[in-house]
C-alpha cells in the first residue's frame, strides 16, 4: 500500500510535472508524446490550445513552431483520434487501421460522399493537398453535428477511412493530402500487430494507463473512445494485462479500490516509495490535461474537484469559461483564468481563485503572477 502523497508524486513524476523540467525543447515534445501516447487536442485557443497548454508545462523551452515541425515537417506525429482528437505518435498508424476499417462502412450522406470521392481524390492527386474551401463542392448534407457542406464531408470521411492525412494546418483550418507523401511506406503498409478485438482493447486500454500514470479499472472517462470496452470485455482485458505482466496493482490508504500502472514504471514506482525530495514546481494545467482525464481520480487522491466550465452557461458558472488548475509541488491550490486580448497583443489573468484561504498568501500570488509571465511569453 502507498499513501495518496506518493500516489500524487508518482502521477507527477509520470507526467513530468514533479520537480524540474526533464522534457526540453523539440526533442522534449516529441519524448513526451512518446511517454504519454497521446495528446489530447482541441481547436479552442483562450490562453492557447489545449495540447499546446499540454507541452508548455511540462516541456522547457517549448514553442508552437516545434510542435508544428514535428507534425507537418518532420512526419513523426499526425493528427488522429486516439481519446477524442489527439497529436499521436505516426509509427502507431498501423495500430488504427481498425478504426480505418469501420469508417469504410459507417457513415453520414454516404450516397452524396460516395458520388463525389474520386473527384476529390483525383484533384489531390493532380494539385496537392486541399482545404474544403478549395472544392466546389457548397451544397449541404446531413453530418454529425449540423449540416455542413459536401466538401468538408468528403474529406473528414475520406480522413476517417485512412485515404487522406492532414498535411498541415493553417490555424485550424486543415489541408488534406495522400498519406503516401506523409507516412513512410513501411509504416503505411505495415499490419495491425494486434490480429482480434480483446488484442485490440488490451493495446488501447495499456496506453490509457500510461497516458495518466495509473488508473482503476472501472469505468473512467480517461477510457473514452475505446469501443466495446463494456464491464465484461474490461474485466477480460485487465486480467490478461495482468496475467501477462504488463500492469502491476497497488492499493492507496483510503481507497476504495485498488489502482493499475504500467509494469515498466515499476522502478518509478520504487522510487517514490523509497521516498522523492518535495517539488517547488509550479504550473498550469490544461482543462484536458492527460494528468486530469480521470477527475473523479483526481478528486479522490488531490481532494480537488474540477470542471471545464466552457460549456456551462454563464449564469450557472461557479468559476469562469476557461480555468486552469494551479498545481504546486502535490497539489491543486487554486485556479486562474487567463485571456489573450489579440488586438493590444497581450494577454489578461481575469481573476485567480484559492482552493484554501491557507494558500493565498503574498508568497503564493508573487509566484503565480511571475509564473502567469512566463507562460503569457511562451504562448506568444
Amino acid at each position: 500500500m502507498i499513501t495518496k502523497k506518493q500516489a500524487r508524486q508518482f502521477l507527477l513524476l509520470k507526467q513530468g510535472l514533479y520537480g524540474s523540467k526533464k522534457f526540453q525543447g523539440k526533442t522534449g515534445i516529441l519524448e513526451f508524446v512518446q511517454q504519454v501516447a497521446c495528446v489530447q487536442f482541441d481547436p479552442i485557443d483562450v490562453c492557447g490550445k489545449n495540447h499546446e497548454l499540454v507541452l508548455q508545462s511540462r516541456v522547457e523551452g517549448f514553442e508552437k513552431s516545434h510542435l508544428y515541425e514535428l507534425l507537418y515537417e518532420d512526419n513523426v506525429l499526425i493528427d488522429w483520434f486516439d481519446k477524442n482528437m489527439s497529436i499521436c505518435l505516426r509509427e502507431d498508424w498501423p495500430y488504427f487501421s481498425y478504426q480505418r476499417e469501420r469508417a469504410h462502412n459507417r457513415s453520414r450522406s454516404k450516397e452524396e460522399v460516395d458520388r463525389v470521392v474520386e473527384e476529390v481524390l483525383d484533384i489531390i492527386r493532380a494539385n496537392g493537398a486541399v482545404t474544403s474551401k478549395d472544392l466546389a463542392m457548397k451544397e449541404k448534407v446531413d453530418w454529425y453535428w449540423a449540416p455542413t457542406s459536401l466538401a468538408r464531408a468528403v474529406l473528414d470521411t475520406l480522413y476517417d477511412q485512412g485515404r487522406l492525412v492532414i498535411s498541415h494546418k493553417q490555424n485550424t483550418r486543415k489541408s488534406y493530402d495522400l498519406p503516401e507523401r506523409h507516412i513512410q511506406k513501411e509504416v503505411l503498409e505495415a499490419e495491425n500487430p494486434n490480429k482480434t478485438c480483446h488484442e485490440q482493447l488490451c493495446w488501447k486500454v495499456l496506453r490509457r494507463i500510461g497516458g495518466v500514470g495509473m488508473l482503476h479499472a472501472n469505468n473512467s472517462y480517461a477510457y473514452i473512445g475505446i469501443d466495446g470496452l463494456k464491464a465484461k470485455e474490461r474485466a477480460a482485458v485487465f486480467a490478461s494485462l495482468l496475467g501477462d505482466g504488463k500492469i502491476r496493482e497497488v492499493t492507496v490508504e483510503d481507497c476504495k479500490l485498488p489502482f493499475y500502472y504500467l509494469s515498466s514504471d515499476q522502478e518509478l514506482m520504487e522510487q517514490v516509495i523509497a521516498g522523492v525530495e518535495e517539488s517547488a514546481r509550479l504550473e498550469f494545467i490544461a482543462p484536458l490535461d492527460n494528468l486530469i482525464w480521470d477527475r473523479k481520480q483526481i478528486e479522490e487522491l488531490f481532494g480537488f474537484s474540477y470542471k471545464w466550465e466552457i460549456y456551462t452557461p454563464t449564469m450557472e458558472r461557479k468559476f469562469g469559461y476557461y480555468v486552469l488548475p494551479i498545481l504546486m509541488n502535490d497539489r491543486f491550490v487554486g485556479r486562474i483564468e487567463i485571456k489573450r486580448d489579440r488586438k493590444k497583443k497581450k494577454f489578461d489573468i481575469l481573476d485567480i481563485w484559492w482552493e484554501e484561504k491557507a494558500y493565498n498568501t503574498k508568497e503564493n500570488r508573487k509566484r503565480v503572477k511571475e509564473h502567469a509571465k512566463l507562460f503569457m511569453s511562451m504562448m506568444y
